[in-house]
Order: C-alpha cells, then structure tokens, then sequence
C-alpha cells in the first residue's frame, strides 16, 4: 500500500522514492440491501431501498476517513449485506448484517477475506431524505453509528494485516464510536448485550489480552499469504505458527467475537491453502483446528481425508 514513502527492490539495492499521491477515499465498498423477508409494494417501496443503498454507499464510499493517502486501486474492498427482517414501525428496521474486509495478496490477483463479521442487531432508523451527517464526538443515530463502526474497523483490521499492530489508531476510533454509542437503546451497543455485538468486537480490538491475535493477523497475512507463491512450505509453516498463537490467546479469551469471525472467514482458506501439503502436516493443522474451531471439526475432516 502507497502513503507516501514506497520501497523499490532492484539488483539487491534498496531505492527510496517519496511518491507525490493525491488524497482519495479509502474504501471500495460493495453494499446489498437484501429486503425479501418485508412484504413490500410494488414501486414506491422498492424504490426506498433503492435509495437506501444508494445512500449508504455514498456514505461510506465517498468520505474520507483518514489523513492518509491512498491510490484509487489501493482503496480497501469490502462487502456489506444488509438483511431487513422486520420493519414494527414506519421507516424503522429490524436487520441482520455482513461485513467483509477484503486484502488483495502480493503478486496474485487473490484477496482474502481477512475478517468477516455477522452484525445480528443491524437495527435503525431509515428515511430518504435523512442526511447522513457523521461527527465522530456525538451520537446522531444508529444508522450513522454502525456505518461509521464498520469503516473504522476495515481500516484497522487491513492495517494490522500491513504492518505489526498498524491498525491501532482507528481500533481506538471504533472504541469511541461505541462509548459515544452508550445512549442508542440498541442492544448492539451494549456490554450487556449479545457476546458478539459490536461493544465486544471493540472491547476485544482493545483488549491487552488480544494483542498478540492482532500480530498473528500480520504473520498470517504479511508473512505467510504474501510471500506463499515464493515459498509455499515455509508459508504453510508460518501460518501453523500464527494459528499456535492464536491457541494460546484462545486459552486467555475462549470464545472471543473477534476470532470467531476469524475462523469464519478463513476455514474454507486454510483447507485451500493445504490441500497440497504433505499429509504430515495437514494431519498437524487438523489437530489445531478442531481445537481452534470446533464448530467446523466435520469440515476440517476433509485435511486427512
């Protein structure tokens, strides 16, 4: 990623070039409104969550988060599914939601999901003609809220995965949202809430206990994925690295959001990363991961298999 200073490798010399890049927007984010569960009307209806996901995404897509500067193709891909389920009041919503954070991997034209998070209390507010106006000090609603939650943990999570605990600034920014959030009575704020709502996602980002989850996101990423088409073996060796640490914080915080949401996003990867491994190895990874994600132990059957 360029911000400024870019590194150049030629004939074993390192060349430092200071890059003049213009200011952009940091996120690519893909945004779906599925609302198939609510009885709608033909027209006038659909056409409002038309608008919806039009706002939204201008939102998140067209702010500046960050002091940084960023390249248009640098800009941080993402996914967000909303689902409407309920709507018990005129222009309120009861919804669930996905957020996916994309990283593109050196040298490949792959991205991994490098953390993908089920929001299961999406609740707000929605009117066409609200505006969406963001003040990072003060709690406009919930809407606002959870939007601008989401975009701080992309830039902190894709951060982390650049650079040993990169992301720490905008992990801070999440933790506020979710203080400044303590007057919505949506139950996603609150510590007495679900386990996995977003108040835990930023306590666990915070946490001192979690640290070392947030290095392994770099080793897993920066050290291993990157450098895979290299040297595949010693990239499968880092990654069993990484997910032996990810055990012994797991062992501190068992059943934390935050890797949880790890394993959601990267099950299906790490049966694709092995499935050429020496079936020594697989059988090691197999061990760790019904440890790690019990959850999936008949999926994670097919390494031995």
């Amino acid at each position: 990623m360029l911000k400024g200073l870019v590194l150049f490798f030629f004939s074993g010399l390192i060349i430092i070039s200071i890059m003049a890049v213009s200011k952009a927007q940091e996120l690519d984010c893909n945004v779906v409104v599925d609302y198939k569960q609510l009885a709608t009307n033909q027209g006038t209806e659909t056409q409002i969550f038309e608008q919806m996901k039009k706002d939204i995404s201008t939102f998140i897509n067209k702010r500046e988060w960050t002091e940084d500067r960023f390249e248009p193709e640098e800009r941080i891909k993402c996914n967000l599914v909303i689902t409407l389920t309920q709507s018990p009041s005129q222009n309120y919503y009861l919804a669930t939601s996905q957020f996916q954070i994309l990283r593109p991997i050196y040298n490949t034209d792959y991205e991994s999901v490098s953390l993908s998070y089920i929001d299961r209390n999406f609740n707000f507010t929605y009117t066409p003609s609200q505006p969406f106006d963001y003040n990072p000090n003060v709690f406009t609603n919930d809407l606002v809220g959870m939007l601008a939650f989401y975009a701080h943990l992309a830039l902190a999570i894709d951060y982390d995965s650049f650079a040993k605990l990169g992301g720490e600034n905008y992990i801070e920014k999440t933790f506020d949202l979710v203080n400044i959030a303590q007057q919505s009575n949506d139950a996603g704020w609150k510590q007495s809430g679900d386990s996995r709502n977003r108040y835990w996602l930023a306590e666990n980002l915070m946490s001192q206990q979690l640290i070392p989850f947030r290095e392994a996101l770099y080793q897993y990423h920066r050290l291993a994925l990157d450098r895979f088409l290299v040297s595949p073996e010693n990239a499968r060796k880092q990654i069993l690295a990484t997910l032996y640490e990810i055990e012994k914080v797991i062992q501190l915080r068992p059943a934390t959001v935050l890797i949880n949401s790890f394993f959601d996003s990267k099950s299906e990867e790490l049966m694709s990363i092995y499935k050429e491994a020496p079936l020594e190895m697989r059988r090691e990874l197999y061990e760790l991961l019904i440890k790690l994600d019990p959850g999936r132990s008949p999926r994670y059957m097919a390494l031995i298999n």
